[in-house]
C-alpha cells in the first residue's frame, strides 16, 4: 500500500515547520495536499507522501532547508528530475527540488576540459551550451531530455556510451555538498599533506574522512572477494574507490550514493570531444538470445555503442504514430535488433568500419541481415527509437506493464548470450514474457517483465522473480543495479549480493556520514520491504467515472489516467510537450503532474 507521512509529520507539525522554513528559506515552501501528492512518485513502481517540498533560490535555502531538518530530525531528500526507477527519490521527507531554479552552468574550461555546473542542469541542456566549444559531458542516458546532474551524481549514471566513456564516476571531478551537520565542504583529490591535515582534524567532516579509510581499508578483503568484476556495477557503496590514499576523493563516495550521504549544491565535471563524425549499424536477429550471444564479435570491432531492442519494443513503435513511419532501417520481422555505432574522423573512415562489421557478421552467420547508416537523418531516426523504448513499452494497455523492478542487471559482455537465457526462462517460468533493451556492450540490459501489481497474485510474481534473478546474477558475478541504483526496489538485496561483513560496513559508513539517519533514509540499506509503498498494489482502486469520450481501450477514464508511468517525458525543455511546463518549470504544469493529481483524486488520496 502507498504510505502517507502521518508516521512521520501531523498536521499541525507539518503547518509549524512550514512557517519554520518560510521565514528562513527565499525560495517556495509547498507543504499542502497538492504539492505533496505530486512529489509522492518517480518513474519507479513507489509511491511515498513526502512532509512538504522546498524549491530553493539558492544555496542558502538549500542549507537553511537542511538545518530545519536536522533541528526537527524530520528525514531530507534532494530531488532533481525525478525519473528515478526503484524509488530513489521518493520518501517521507522534506523533499528539495533543485531543476526549478539551481540549474545553470557556472563556468566551463574547454581547454582543461570541465565544467563547474548546479545539480537541477538537464543533460540535454548542458551538452547544447557546451556544443560551441566543441564539448560533451559524456554520460547519456536515454532519459537526457529531462534527467539532471545532479540524479546522475546521485544513480552514478552512465548511458549508451559507457563502453568507451564509462560511468558518472568517471566524470564527476569535484562537489560542493553539505553534509548532514550543515557543514559546507568541497570534495576533490586530496594531496597527502591535506588528507592528514583532514585526518586528524575535529567535526563531522573529519569523522567521515577517517570513517570512510577506515571502513574500506580494513575491509579489502572482502571489497576484492565480493564487488562485481564488471565495469557496470552501481549496486551498493563505493568502498572500492578507497582501498589505497592514492587518490583519495570524497567525490567517488558520493556518486552513487543517491541522496543518502550528503547534499550535492555543485558539481565540476569532466568534458570530453565531440565526436567528428558518427555511423550506425543496424544487426537483424532472430532473437534476443541470438542477439546476445553476437556481443562478444562486435566488440571486436570497437564500436562506441552496442544497443539492443526486442521485438516487444519493435512491435510497439510498429503501432505507434510517432514512429511507425520511421522504421525503413528495419528489414523483415526480427526478434531483435542490434544498434552498432561507430566514431570515425571520415565518411570513408566510417564506410570501412561499418562494411568490415557486416561482412564478418553475415560470413558468419550471426545475423540475418545488417543495414548500415552514414546519413545524420537516418541515424536520429534509430536513436528516437531506442531513446523512446520506456514510452513504447509502457504503452502496453491494460493492468500488466513491463515494470522496472529487475531491469538493470549487468553482466561481463562474455557471459550475456547465456545469461539472457536463463532470465528469459525465469520470467516465462512464471508465466509472463520480458521486454528487453538497453546497453548490450556493456551487459547491461534493461530487462522488464509484464506483471500487473494490482492483485496479490500479481505481487508476489514480482517477489518470486526478483528472488530467482538475484541468485542468476550472483551466479553469473553481475551487479542487480547497472546504472539506475538500488534505491528501494535492488537495495533489498543489498545484503544478499554483497554479504553481510559488506552490508555491516554500508551501515558503519552511513553512520558516520549521517549520524542523526536523515538523509533519505531506506535507501540502499536498511530499505522497507519491496511490497510496500507501491502506487499500485492489490488495495488501489479508482473510480469509474462517466465520460462522453470513449476510454475504452484503457478499460476507462482511470486507466488512461494510470498510462502515466512517471518517466518525466514531459518535463523536456525542446519540442511540443509540454508547453505549460517549459513556461513555469512547475511539476503541477507538467503532464506528469496533472496526471498524478488526477489519479490522487480518483483513487481518494486527495478530496
Amino acid at each position: 500500500m502507498a504510505s502517507t507521512a502521518a508516521t512521520r509529520i501531523h498536521g499541525k507539525e507539518r503547518e509549524e515547520l512550514a512557517d519554520i522554513l518560510r521565514k528562513r528559506v527565499s525560495g517556495e515552501v509547498r507543504f499542502d495536499p497538492f504539492s505533496r501528492v505530486l512529489y509522492s512518485t518517480d518513474a519507479s513502481i513507489y509511491q511515498m507522501e513526502p512532509v512538504g517540498v522546498v524549491i530553493p533560490q539558492n544555496v542558502d535555502d538549500v542549507l537553511a532547508a537542511m538545518e530545519v531538518a536536522r533541528e526537527n530530525n524530520i528525514p531530507l531528500l534532494p530531488r532533481a528530475g525525478g525519473t528515478s526507477l526503484a524509488g530513489q527519490t521518493v520518501n517521507h521527507a522534506i523533499v528539495i527540488d533543485f531543476s526549478k531554479n539551481l540549474n545553470q552552468v557556472l563556468e566551463v574550461n574547454s581547454e582543461e576540459g570541465w565544467a563547474r555546473v548546479q545539480p537541477g542542469i538537464v543533460l540535454d541542456q548542458l551538452n547544447r551550451e557546451l556544443a560551441p566549444h566543441g564539448m560533451m559531458y559524456a554520460p547519456d542516458p536515454t532519459t537526457s531530455s529531462r534527467a539532471c546532474v545532479g540524479g546522475g551524481i546521485g544513480n552514478n549514471t552512465c548511458g549508451a556510451h559507457s563502453v568507451i566513456y564509462g560511468k558518472s564516476l568517471d566524470h564527476i571531478l569535484e562537489v560542493d555538498a553539505i553534509l548532514a551537520d550543515g557543514t559546507q565542504t568541497h570534495f576533490r583529490n586530496m594531496e597527502a599533506h591535506e588528507l592528514e591535515a583532514k585526518l586528524s582534524g575535529t567535526g563531522l567532516e573529519s569523522d567521515i574522512y577517517r570513517g570512510v579509510r577506515n571502513i574500506s581499508q580494513g575491509n579489502i578483503a572482502e571489497i576484492k572477494a565480493r564487488y562485481p568484476n564488471i565495469m557496470r556495477r552501481v549496486s551498493g557503496y563505493n568502498l572500492d574507490e578507497f582501498l589505497t590514499d592514492d587518490p583519495f576523493n570524497l567525490t567517488k563516495m558520493v556518486v552513487g550514493s543517491e541522496g543518502t550521504l550528503c547534499v550535492v549544491t555543485e558539481a565540476k565535471v569532466n568534458l570530453v570531444p565531440r565526436p567528428t563524425m558518427t555511423a550506425l549499424s543496424i544487426l537483424h536477429f532472430s532473437d534476443i538470445v541470438q542477439a546476445s550471444e553476437a556481443i562478444v564479435e562486435v566488440l571486436r570491432h570497437e564500436p562506441s555503442s552496442i544497443e539492443v531492442m526486442d521485438n516487444i519494443l519493435l512491435q510497439r513503435s510498429r503501432e505507434s504514430l510517432g514512429h511507425s513511419g520511421d522504421l525503413s532501417f528495419i528489414q523483415g520481422d526480427p526478434g531483435a535488433l542490434l544498434a552498432v555505432e561507430f566514431y570515425g574522423e571520415s565518411e570513408g573512415e566510417l564506410v570501412s568500419k561499418t562494411n568490415t562489421l557486416k561482412r564478418d557478421i553475415e560470413g558468419k552467420g550471426l545475423a540475418y541481415a545488417c543495414v548500415n547508416i552514414l546519413d545524420r537523418p537516418g541515424q536520429n531516426r534509430v536513436w528516437n527509437l531506442r531513446k523512446g523504448g520506456l514510452g513504447l513499452l509502457m504503452s502496453v494497455h491494460g493492468d500488466a506493464k513491463p515494470l522496472p523492478f529487475v531491469e538493470d542487471t549487468a553482466v561481463d559482455p562474455e557471459t550475456l548470450g547465456p545469461f539472457v537465457k536463463r532470465f528469459d526462462e525465469i520470467v516465462r517460468n512464471h508465466g509472463t514474457e520480458a521486454a528487453y533493451y538497453g546497453h548490450a556492450s556493456v551487459g547491461c540490459l534493461h530487462i522488464r517483465p509484464l506483471v500487473s501489481l494490482k492483485s496479490s497474485e500479481g505481487v508476489a510474481t514480482m517477489v518470486s522473480i526478483a528472488d530467482e534473478i538475484s541468485d542468476l546474477v550472483k551466479e553469473y558475478g553481475g551487479s542487480l543495479s547497472g546504472e539506475h541504483g538500488d534505491g528501494i526496489v535492488r537495495g533489498v538485496y543489498t545484503e544478499k549480493m554483497f554479504g553481510p561483513e559488506i552490508y555491516q560496513a554500508f551501515q558503519e559508513l552511513k553512520r558516520t556520514f549521517d549520524p542523526q539517519g536523515i538523509m533519505n533514509p531506506g535507501k540502499i540499506i536498511n530499505c522497507p520491504p519491496m511490497t510496500e509503498n507501491l502506487r499500485y498494489g492489490p488495495d488501489y482502486h479508482a473510480q469509474t467515472i462517466p465520460a462522453k469520450l470513449d476510454f475504452s481501450i484503457d478499460t476507462d477514464f482511470a486507466g488512461a489516467v494510470e498510462m502515466c508511468n512517471g518517466m518525466g517525458a514531459c518535463r523536456k525543455l525542446e519540442g511540443t510537450m509540454c508547453p505549460s511546463y517549459m513556461a513555469t518549470k512547475d511539476e503541477e504544469h507538467s503532464t506528469r503532474g496533472r496526471a498524478n493529481l488526477l489519479r490522487a483524486a480518483m483513487s481518494g488520496r486527495l478530496p
